[in-house]
């Protein structure tokens, strides 16, 4: 049995944090139905790769998801959005704060005709603050929460990540927020609203920086591919031009890797004994480990750390992951059945339950592929559906 079955999810959001949190709800048995605008859909669609117009990612995105088209700014679409939520157990959203509102679904509304529903608010900046009505991206969470600013070399500009990762961090923290609302409900009896601004999970991820910063007054810096934590810690390049990464986060595997590239002296200084005082050491440290790999293919270096049993990984573009067994071994890539593409692959779900496990049903359906099936389950016959279709509520 599905963990979530039973549980139903209004996916009104766009883009990637809201939408990514009903994904993996959905991912584990949750009745997921997306409600999109009938004539320009949720941008996502639109955004990265594509096979004859078809969005890759929104194959996965909204995977599991049934698609609803149906237009919230007009009266008739408010009202299947009541229809939904009164038979739904969670309202996913992240329209601008005061949005639904307008619109009269504000979640005291939505809360006199469904007392149950969780409504999960998604914004970049949250529903209160001077900032709360602006738009708002992943990237600026990215810049705002400190992440920019200390990533990137010495020296250097702060640089941003390549792909939306404080709104998949948002997304998974929201999907955490809506399970532990669902329990409190199981106690209560009542539903309630998270609101979750996507400036926050993100600094989550970061470390104490501001518990450092109050009690120190310390910034991090930018380090590029080292830790301020501990040293050895970088990538480094074979003598067959392949890049490695280590890690010595832990004091046993620091003193095999610097025995292990034949300095076992090292070991022995006081400075060695903390991952604070190998980074004061750190440029003796690369030098040690870079040069010893250097020498070396990496496929001896790899054999080698393995047998001393250090910690070493060589760094993959997404070719490599396609064939690496230990991925193959955890079934973490599934080919999915899909109506416009034949078939997809995509990632599979995030874990792996031994009981009740998730599971990919289907990919990302088109615009509206479900919108007469969910209608029909609000009560709307055929006749009425097609009257709001020619009126452009529905598609």
């Amino acid at each position: 049995m599905d963990s979530l079955s039973g549980v139903r999810v209004v996916d009104a959001a766009t883009l990637f944090a809201g939408p990514m949190a009903a994904m993996m709800l959905g991912d584990f048995g949750a009745d997921v139905i997306k409600v999109e605008h009938p004539r320009r859909g949720d941008p996502a669609r639109g955004h990265g790769a594509s096979v004859d117009g078809v969005g890759l990612w929104w194959k996965t995105l909204s995977r599991n998801k049934r698609a609803a088209a149906v237009n919230l700014s007009v009266a008739e679409g408010q009202q299947i959005l009541r229809s939904l939520a009164a038979r739904s157990d969670v309202l996913v959203e992240n329209f601008r704060p005061g949005t639904l509102e307008r619109w009269h679904l504000s979640p005291a509304e939505l809360h006199e005709i469904n007392p149950r529903l969780v409504i999960a608010r998604m914004t970049g900046f949250g529903q209160l603050g001077p900032m709360s009505g602006q738009p708002g991206f992943g990237t600026l969470a990215e810049a705002m929460s400190g992440f920019a600013s200390s990533t990137g070399e010495p020296g250097g500009p702060p640089v941003l990540p390549p792909l939306a990762l404080a709104d998949g961090i948002a997304g998974l923290a929201m999907a955490y927020a809506v399970l532990v609302a669902l329990k409190a409900r199981e106690t209560s009896g009542t539903g309630q609203v998270v609101d979750m601004a996507i400036i926050e999970p993100i600094m989550a991820l970061l470390g104490p920086q501001m518990t450092a910063y109050k009690a120190t007054g310390a910034v991090p810096r930018r380090t590029g591919n080292r830790s301020a934590s501990n040293a050895p810690r970088n990538t480094y390049r074979s003598r067959d031009g392949r890049w490695l990464a280590i890690s010595t986060s832990a004091q046993s595997i620091a003193e095999r890797v610097v025995t292990l590239v034949g300095r076992p002296d090292l070991v022995q200084q006081p400075w060695f004994a903390t991952g604070q005082g190998r980074v004061e050491h750190v440029d003796e440290l690369d030098e040690a480990v870079g040069s010893w790999i250097a020498e070396r293919d990496a496929d001896e270096v790899i054999a080698r750390f393995e047998q001393a049993q250090a910690a070493i990984s060589p760094i993959y573009d997404v070719s490599d992951i396609a064939k690496d067994p230990q991925y193959s071994a955890l079934e973490s890539f599934v080919e999915v059945p899909d109506e416009e593409l034949g078939q997809v692959t995509m990632q599979n779900v995030l874990f792996r339950l031994a009981d009740s496990p998730g599971r990919v049903r289907w990919a990302g359906p088109p615009l509206g592929r479900h919108t007469a099936e969910v209608l029909g389950e609000l009560g709307y016959d055929a006749e009425r559906i097609g009257r709001l279709r020619e009126q452009g509520v529905v598609a």
